[in-house]
């Protein structure tokens, strides 16, 4: 049973419980504590809970409340008053049934008020009802909002990282055939995790290292000795979840905005550590920050943010900063119960 039915059996079982319970307590201080009316408002409490869930399927399958308000408020309307006067027979022939004799619902006064009085009560359940289905409404449009935008996002990145990757393979395959190849079987080893990665927008780090590595690899083909990568990743922060293709974007990022602009290279160090609850991730390079160049998108950082953003709200941050000796440092912080 998922969280949506759980929490829709639990309203029906306390609101009815309770509505039921109060009788209870009347009845038996007018009338004194009597099996029959035990027994007959726990069978109030058990077809009440039926006839309104027989009511939650006809709003449904008849798709009542995506009519008009004009359309849909007869139909809710008529429900109700449906149900409740098939709760009142109830009442009023499980008494008789009980008693041995109709007593007080002898007199249509009573009935009506009966009548009058379960109707009101199972009203407000359809207003509540229709209240809950219309905030689960908005809560899917919404999730279906971010899951398409975030699929939006993913796709925009791929297509930028797979045109740098063939341009520098582009200009291996006349100079060495041979780790031209090795550079296509790395790429293809990326492109496969973007394929599996498809449905889950989270990975664990450790993966993401793996593809990083590739990419690394690629680059190190064209960089040479101009590129020098080192790692410090702790064990635990290793299985922590990260956004796919996160670390890559700022791995990336750093390569590009900062050793490639280099004579002699630099080095890239690549941390990861759990911090506070958070795990933080920092990828650091050789260079200096720079304002972006006139028609420069900054597409890899911008959909990073935004990701973060859609996956994590305020909890998650990207920052870029410029340290000491000419080093720039893009730090991720992620909640780590995410």
């Amino acid at each position: 049973m998922n969280t949506t039915k759980l929490v829709y059996w639990i309203c029906q079982v306390l609101g009815w419980g309770c509505y039921s319970g109060i009788g209870l307590w009347f009845a038996t201080r007018q009338a004194g504590w009597r099996p029959s009316i035990v027994i007959g408002y726990t069978l109030f409490f058990c077809y009440s809970i039926a006839l309104t869930h027989l009511l939650s399927r006809r709003i449904q399958s008849h798709r009542w409340l995506s009519l008009p308000l004009g359309r849909a408020f007869p139909r809710l309307a008529g429900g109700s008053v449906a149900v409740g006067a098939v709760q009142t027979l109830l009442v009023v022939g499980v008494s008789a049934a009980l008693e041995g004799r109709l007593g007080a619902f002898g007199q249509a006064g009573t009935v009506l008020a009966a009548w009058l009085g379960i109707t009101v009560a199972t009203s407000i359940w359809t207003v509540l009802y229709v209240a809950y289905q219309a905030r689960l409404h908005a809560l899917r449009f919404q999730l279906a909002l971010r899951e398409a935008e975030l699929r939006a996002l993913e796709a925009q990145i791929k297509p930028h990282f797979l045109f740098n990757c063939l341009n520098t393979i582009r200009g291996m395959i006349v100079e060495d055939a041979a780790q031209a190849q090795d550079m296509i079987t790395r790429l293809a080893n990326i492109l496969r995790y973007n394929l599996q990665h498809d449905r889950a927008h989270t990975v664990p780090l450790a993966r993401e290292l793996e593809v990083v590595s590739d990419y690394l690899a690629l680059e190190s083909v064209r960089f040479e000795n101009r590129l020098r990568v080192s790692l410090d990743i702790a064990p635990e922060a290793a299985q922590s979840l990260v956004p796919a293709m996160l670390l890559q974007t700022l791995v990336e990022n750093a390569v590009k905005h900062g050793i490639a602009t280099l004579p002699e290279g630099g080095d890239l160090v690549i941390r990861a550590a759990l911090e506070q609850g958070a795990v933080a991730i920092r990828v650091e390079n050789s260079g200096h920050l720079v304002e972006p160049r006139p028609g420069s998108t900054r597409i890899g950082l911008n959909n990073a943010r935004e990701r973060l953003r859609i996956l994590y709200g305020e909890r998650a941050t990207l920052r870029l900063e410029s340290g000491d000796h000419g080093r720039v440092t893009a730090t991720v912080l992620i909640p780590k119960s995410a």
